[in-house]
């Protein structure tokens, strides 16, 4: 039994300037980021390789439509290595540009090509929340099937995750609180997977410890304050991806996948609104297993007195930083919750295999109905 895969070898460097120097980036890469990033830290070094800016090809989160797009612009290019600088997007995405070439990235993710990989890649995030830099998974939106699809295989794993807290520092709060609270599920959910194990409850129990104690400094003293410490959170969101890489995330994500896919809910925001409701279910089916121990880590950090409600508790915490609402607010329907609930049942058994508990169709349409 495999306990931990780290699979790409980690870096870090101050300023991508000694990054772009000690990577010899040049002829045979393809730099693949946002044009505003671009043009902040890598404009003036004049570097020699082919770039790719993500806006020119679509907005928001991935979808089937844009990486067909970006990879009809590559196709029968000569490039031997991928660097993709940027958020969740551009992490996702890149990770299907190193593959073999296919006329659709549909193929990838149901599997009916080869998975090949042709290409080298690193991974540079500028936000502090997927961790997707040290996982072999890519997500996207399907828009023919009205939600989000996941792939994970080994080919997927960059060669090189490389941590640069200079790109952080101008990342607006919102982006900031979404991508972090997204890090923190990432471990929690990790803690409660079946396939959790000791080496990635140690990962998850210091991405928990990390992010919590920094937002409750930063509601203290100010969210200006989020730069004095935004290394913690990169760190923090890299230990998650260590952990949820190895152990898998369940329900929280599994649900929210409708909800991003039909509504286009930006990811870390659909995963905080199903986040607490998912773990109350889980309490309430078995409170005596893991999901005493996490919540025990939570009401040490928040010095929550035993016997009280832990969640009420983080909710008060994170619910200054980024509020929740309901469903219907998004625009969803009560007529969707069955169908989302199928669509879960049916498209996402790779995340619900990870569940703390078991989850029946019952108890998800109970989430969606509490949650409307």
């Amino acid at each position: 039994m495999r306990l931990l895969k780290i699979q790409p070898e980690i870096h870090k460097f101050d300023t991508f300037k000694e990054f772009a120097a000690d990577f010899k980036i040049g002829k045979g890469d393809l730099l693949f980021t946002h044009d505003f990033l671009f043009d902040n830290y890598m404009k003036d070094l004049n570097l020699e390789s082919e770039n790719l800016f993500f806006e020119c090809f679509g907005m928001g989160e991935p979808s089937d439509e844009t990486i067909n797009y970006i990879m009809d612009a590559i196709r029968g290019k000569d490039i031997q290595r991928v660097i993709a600088v940027g958020g969740g997007s551009v992490i996702d995405i890149s990770k299907l540009l190193i593959l073999e070439d296919t006329d659709d990235c549909l193929n990838y993710f149901e599997k009916t090509v080869e998975i090949k990989k042709v290409r080298e890649l690193v991974i540079v995030p500028t936000t502090c929340g997927t961790g997707s830099e040290v996982t072999n998974i890519s997500i996207s939106e399907i828009k023919s099937k009205k939600t989000k699809m996941g792939l994970a295989v080994d080919e997927l794993y960059p060669e090189s995750a490389v941590l640069i807290p200079e790109l952080l520092m101008n990342l607006p709060y919102k982006f900031f609180v979404t991508s972090s609270i997204d890090a923190l599920i990432h471990a929690i959910e990790a803690y409660v997977s079946p396939k959790a194990n000791m080496y990635t409850d140690t990962f998850s129990v210091k991405a928990i410890e990390m992010i919590l104690k920094g937002y409750m400094e930063i509601l203290e003293k100010g969210e200006e304050y989020r730069k004095e410490i935004i290394e913690d959170f990169m760190i923090g969101s890299n230990y998650a991806g260590i952990a949820f890489g190895n152990a898998g995330v369940g329900a929280v994500h599994a649900l929210s996948y409708p909800l991003g896919g039909v509504y286009h809910v930006p990811h870390g925001e659909a995963n905080y609104q199903f986040f607490t409701e998912v773990f109350k279910t889980y309490l309430a089916k078995d409170p005596n297993g893991k999901i005493a121990g996490v919540n025990k880590v939570l009401a040490d950090i928040m010095n929550i007195p035993a016997g009280e409600d832990v969640y009420a508790g983080l909710s008060n915490v994170l619910d200054k930083l980024l509020s929740r609402k309901p469903l219907k607010e998004y625009g969803m329907k009560v007529e969707e919750i069955e169908g989302f609930a199928d669509a879960v049942i049916s498209g996402q058994q790779r995340l619900l295999a990870n569940n703390y508990v078991p989850l029946e169709r019952t108890d998800i349409i109970n989430i969606y109905k509490n949650l409307y």
